[in-house]
């Protein structure tokens, strides 16, 4: 079984949790690209897990092996197949959740869907471990973008209701552009050390956190996108909510656009440097679903971790009686930190593609 991720560059992703491989294919990439592996590892190795006290115990090198579609470091224009090993899986972890499903997991719905034959062990092709192929597609598709002065930056947000420094849609800030050399990637590192407390306290307590990933697309020419279903925000959109636990996404000034008033929202056009400018950003960058020139911003809520250890009321899908579950295994107390980088690659394989 396999994921599709973009459209003119094609990313299928395959593989599972504990299969002893996962991996992506990229179809349509140009040929005679110059890769820069040095990138690539750097933003796998953000994604990474095992690294600190708020992501998973769990350790994985995450080192890509291209089999083909590069020759001595330049793409040919074959299909890209890379591929990652599975090192460290604990399968026995998940011996007992066969008949059980996890609370606020894929769990149950997948059990029915595939007939009791899904693969149960660190939630399968629902894993979060299957954005790790991703970020390897997004780390090529991004230095197709950097060729065309196109640059891609995020940061956390929020986490727990503690929300990083607001950042002008406008003229997005110097500091973002050294976000990536953070391990912990927020502007206020106060505010980030508040994050990770929120993040500890909920491990301590076997529970976990959600929080909000803030996207931001610098250097994009107008008129990408189209009318109607062919619309930007609709094609960036579908790709982020392939990402596990995501549960929204918002452009521009997003949910907050419906408070206002046209004569709050609305952006009001200029003139600056001989180019059309807007003075404000509240539409994200994209107007009628086509990019405007402005910076392209929106926001990615996630979810907090399903699989906690505090007791959870479930069924038994075997005996069709009520019970109860305790999860074992290593998960992260918050994807959100390791987010950062996914919501980055996947934007960048929808951008390539449209470009």
């Amino acid at each position: 079984m396999s994921y599709d991720f973009g459209s003119k560059i094609k990313c299928t992703v395959f593989g599972k949790s504990h299969a002893p491989e996962i991996g992506v294919d990229i179809e349509g990439f140009p040929k005679g690209i110059t890769v820069d592996f040095e990138k690539i590892d750097k933003m796998m190795s953000r994604r990474a897990p095992g690294k600190n006290a708020f992501s998973t115990p769990r350790r994985e090198a995450d080192k890509v092996e291209i089999t083909s579609g590069v020759v001595d470091g330049i793409t040919d224009g074959n299909i890209i197949h890379g591929v990652i090993k599975n090192t460290n899986t604990r399968s026995t972890d998940y011996s007992e959740l066969k008949y059980l499903p996890r609370p606020g997991h894929a769990d149950y719905t997948a059990f029915v869907k595939y007939n009791g034959k899904n693969d149960m062990r660190g939630g399968g092709q629902f894993s979060g471990r299957l954005t790790a192929p991703l970020v390897f597609a997004g780390a090529l598709c991004s230095q197709i973008l950097e060729q065309k002065g196109i640059e891609i930056y995020a940061h956390i947000s929020e986490i727990a209701g503690i929300c990083d420094e607001q950042i002008s849609m406008v003229n997005p800030c110097d500091e973002l552009k050294n976000i990536a050399n953070k391990e912990f990637p927020v502007l206020s590192d106060d505010k980030g050390e508040e994050m990770k407390t929120a993040i500890e306290n909920a491990r301590k307590k076997g529970d976990s956190v959600g929080g909000i990933v803030e996207c931001f697309v610098m250097g994009l020419p107008v008129g990408l996108g189209g009318a109607l279903s062919e619309g930007l925000e609709g094609e960036i959109a579908k790709a982020i909510f392939g990402i596990p636990a995501v549960k929204g996404v918002e452009f521009g000034a997003g949910f907050n656009a419906s408070r206002l008033c046209g004569s709050e929202n609305n952006d009001n056009f200029a003139i600056k440097d001989g180019k059309v400018v807007t003075e404000t950003n509240n539409c994200g960058g994209i107007l009628g679903g086509i990019s405007n020139g402005m910076p392209l911003v929106f926001r990615v809520a996630f979810k907090p971790t399903p699989s906690i250890s505090i007791p959870q009321k479930t069924v038994n899908l075997e005996t069709l009686e009520e019970a109860e579950i305790t999860i074992q295994g290593r998960h992260d107390p918050c994807v959100v930190p390791r987010a950062v980088p996914v919501v980055e690659a996947v934007c960048a394989i929808v951008l390539a593609g449209l470009l």
